[in-house]
């Protein structure tokens, strides 16, 4: 081992632990900048000249600088990449499956079915109030009609929607396992 390299061996072993705490507040961590460390001391040992480095240790801060702020640019894009992953996965696992989808379209034909058997009045109640997400009392200002009969036939309506639903999915299953 050279002179220099003895030399720069020893301006390591000196500032390592503020190189290190120097480098974990720009990279982000710790275990960041240990390897920031490891990787300025790797390429200043393999430097052609040691010798035409004048100020050693502003070199080697410098060095440490420029690849703690790497590796922190290197951990944002990786970190957003990994959310765009998990987004990604999550929106898939949010999409129903092929049988749900076939089920809830068999469920809304039902429901759209029974609302088509329904007096006008009643249908017209319910659409605007469950499926338009209007208030009672603009449903039934709309109809002319007091709250509670409003009410009243929103409940009917709702309770004929799900009689009929239950009986088209009670025959679907009878019918799918033979009986």
């Amino acid at each position: 081992m050279s002179e220099g390299e003895r030399g720069v061996l020893r301006i390591y072993r000196m500032h390592r632990s503020a190189l290190v705490a120097y480098a974990s507040a720009i990279a982000g961590g710790r275990a960041q900048a240990e390897d920031v460390v490891q990787e300025a001391w790797f390429r200043l040992s393999r430097a052609d000249d040691l010798a035409l480095i004048q100020e050693p240790v502003a070199y080697l801060y410098r060095l440490v600088r420029n690849l703690a702020i790497d590796a922190r640019r290197t951990l944002s894009r990786e970190t957003a990449r990994l959310a765009f992953e998990i987004d990604a996965v999550t929106l898939a696992d949010e999409q129903p499956s092929p049988e749900r989808a076939t089920l809830a379209r068999d469920e809304l034909r039902a429901v759209l079915d029974a609302l088509a058997e329904l007096p006008e009045r009643t249908r017209t109640a319910v659409r605007m109030n469950r499926i338009e997400g209007r208030k009672l009392r603009e449903v039934a200002d709309h109809l002319g009609l007091s709250i509670t009969r409003t009410h009243a036939l929103i409940v009917e309506g709702i309770a004929h929607c799900d009689r009929l639903r239950g009986k088209k999915a009670h025959a679907t299953t009878s019918s799918s396992h033979g009986h």
